[in-house]
């Protein structure tokens, strides 16, 4: 191994990243019950209208459109659920319905009011308002969605509005992609469990338990693997047993320190490096690549480092891998709060909070990358161009928020 990293451009390490990234094609069927964050397999077709029929936004009354500011006499009561002849076109010259909302509007009613806009009524009549226009409060059928247009395609992820467009049709079972493998694991002989005793010069393992955390917020599941010490055949032999995954994901071990032997330990079982060292700060030493069919991430130890890099590079080639069509990272315009310096010659990842519209630097961008609590205090990144020195008050800058969404083209994230 060179005992020197080569740190690969910022835009070509994304870009390879993604290149690692081949889509499942395994699917399954799943109840919609069980189907929230999961990935859709095929389009969904619209195979029924929605509305189905013409139905009230309001409880009011139901009339034609020339009837407005005229007093008419009420024909009866249509309640949501009545049908056949309860619902049937019979309106005479000076007569409307009394409805209720989500009823179904009869076809010679075009126009609904609702009740505390009249006046004047009573059990048997009502006076009209003047100049309502026409269509008012009615649900057309098929308004939103008609029968054969595609109701939701393949690729999306399905959250609870996506869940009311799968019941609305009558669905209960929906193909989804399966949940791809993740393995999480940590390195270090220094690391010690949350529920072990540990002493001054003992670390307990919060990366591990921080990255799980991450991913099951993004939608994936994961299996914590462990510790690995800082042995190269104990690390050789522990990696050799994680190739069933899908994708492993470790954190520390990955610099170039005496007792850093994550990269070498991939080598010797097959791992085709992407690359080892990437133009940024925090997270330099990261290294992704491919170990037979597993996709690698080895990610820094420093727990602000490791959870930066995962939002930035992990959580969308996991979202691609999956068969999610949105996995490019969205920012969000804002005005920047409060002047601060980066280092030109690289690309620097800056942590902040996005507030009313301004992004606030955390700690005037002066923070350890193992700081913790800096990660805590920040609810957005943003990641700065090679040239970038300085980011001025008032300054539009596109941050990415950790609960930000995702696209399915890519933009530039680079301030």
């Amino acid at each position: 191994m060179s005992n020197k990293l080569t740190y690969l451009d910022f835009n070509e390490a994304v870009i390879k990243s993604f290149e690692l990234a081949n889509a499942t094609t395994l699917t399954h069927k799943v109840s919609l019950l069980d189907a929230l964050g999961k990935v859709i397999a095929q389009d969904i077709i619209c195979t029924k209208n929605l509305p189905s029929f013409n139905n009230s936004a309001m409880d009011g009354f139901a009339f034609k459109s020339e009837d407005s500011g005229k007093t008419l006499n009420i024909k009866r009561v249509i309640y949501a659920g009545d049908k056949d002849d309860k619902v049937k076109a019979d309106l005479k010259d000076g007569e409307c319905y009394k409805i209720m909302t989500g009823a179904q509007v009869p076809a010679d009613a075009d126009t609904i009011i609702p009740i505390e806009n009249c006046s004047n009524v009573t059990d048997m009549n009502v006076t009209l308002p003047t100049n309502i226009k026409k269509g008012s409060n009615l649900r057309v059928k098929g308004e939103e969605q008609k029968k054969g247009n595609i109701l939701l395609k393949k690729g999306e992820a399905i959250n609870s509005s996506t869940i009311t467009l799968l019941a609305s049709q009558g669905i209960v079972m929906v193909e989804v992609y399966k949940d791809i493998s993740i393995a999480v694991l940590s390195t270090g002989d220094e690391l010690k469990e949350p529920w072990e005793n540990s002493n001054e010069d003992e670390i307990y393992n919060c990366n591990s338990y921080a990255l799980v955390s991450l991913l099951k917020e993004n939608g994936f599941n994961a299996t914590y693997s462990g510790v690995i010490p800082d042995d190269l055949e104990k690390s050789k032999e522990f990696i050799s047993n994680l190739k069933n995954y899908d994708v492993v994901i470790t954190s520390g071990g990955i610099s170039m320190g005496d007792a850093d032997f994550m990269a070498e330990a991939f080598l010797s079982n097959g791992l085709k490096t992407a690359f080892h060292g990437v133009n940024i700060k925090p997270g330099r030493p990261i290294m992704m690549g491919k170990m037979q069919n597993t996709v690698v991430v080895s990610l820094p130890g420093n727990p602000l480092t490791a959870m930066v890099n995962a939002h930035l590079f992990v959580i969308p080639v996991l979202k691609k891998l999956q068969g999610n069509n949105s996995f490019y990272h969205d920012i969000e315009k804002v005005k920047n709060i409060k002047e601060f310096k980066t280092k030109q010659g690289r690309v620097n990842v800056v942590l902040g909070s996005c507030e009313n519209g301004g992004f606030i630097v955390t700690r005037n961008n002066k923070y350890g990358s193992g700081m913790i609590t800096a990660l805590y205090e920040s609810n957005s990144l943003l990641v700065t161009n090679n040239d970038t020195s300085n980011i001025a008050v008032d300054q539009e800058v596109g941050v990415i928020r950790f609960n930000n969404k995702f696209l399915d083209k890519q933009i530039n994230i680079l301030n």
